[in-house]
């Protein structure tokens, strides 16, 4: 296809509207839904190319390093904006939380799968590790999740004291600990392994108990609970 082509230049069957009106969704690509939502092209170049060219600049990833993109680096990309930055920074975001609500029903917290499950959009993209705190009740329902660090998990930034301040506020009577490794590989860190025993211990003696530590990865996760670890001990 010549990059010049208009939309109506493309014989009738391969254009993505037309071609999801007959077919359904299903049918387009990933470069032909791209440009249906991006709707035009640039000057010289409809939106079947331009998209191609985002997806040709996310790298061996495809469609998955849309995730990647921040607004800025999207700006340098020739042909894209401020207004078709914001068009896919809002498809990424939006696939991320229908990929979370999928999973809302079936999130039980005495189950770190379904946690895995449910918060593995929101982590596995990620350039640098988040901690996140998650409050629960006594009927083991979620009270409140925060952000803890961002960077490198190191057990001397992240202060049990501080952790279990915010726990106490929400009344917490368990809390999980969550993070991911940008890596993709989740086998924890001698860190990461001296963070969950410094807030196990910390947890015992206010009588909050930590439930469980999960790392996530790149569509796989390890729960300390699964493995044996908290039990086991350090």
């Amino acid at each position: 296809m010549n990059q010049s082509n208009t939309m109506k230049e493309i014989p009738k069957a391969e254009r993505p509207y037309e071609k999801c009106e007959k077919l359904g969704a299903a049918a387009l690509t990933d470069v032909e839904l791209l440009a249906v939502l991006l709707r035009t092209g640039t000057r010289g170049e409809n939106a079947i190319s331009l998209a191609k060219r985002i997806l040709y600049s996310a790298g061996e990833t495809g469609i998955l390093g849309i995730h990647q993109f921040s607004m800025e680096r999207l700006k340098k990309i020739k042909g894209i904006g401020r207004v078709k930055a914001i068009q896919i920074s809002c498809i990424s975001e939006l696939s991320k939380r229908l990929a979370k609500a999928s999973y809302s029903s079936a999130l039980n917290f005495s189950r770190p799968d379904t946690i895995a499950q449910y918060y593995m959009e929101d982590l596995r993209h990620e350039r640098q590790e988040v901690m996140k705190l998650l409050m629960l009740n006594s009927k083991a329902r979620l009270i409140g999740e925060t952000n803890i660090s961002r960077g490198t998990v190191n057990s001397s930034l992240i202060t049990p004291r501080e952790l279990f301040i915010e726990a106490l506020q929400k009344d917490a009577v368990s809390i999980v600990l969550l993070h991911n490794h940008p890596s993709g590989d989740p086998t924890p860190s001698r860190e990461d392994m001296l963070t969950t025993k410094r807030i196990l211990d910390a947890g015992a003696l206010i009588g909050i108990e930590l439930l469980d530590h999960i790392i996530i990865g790149n569509n796989c996760y390890i729960s300390f609970r699964e493995e044996g670890i908290l039990q086991k001990g350090f």
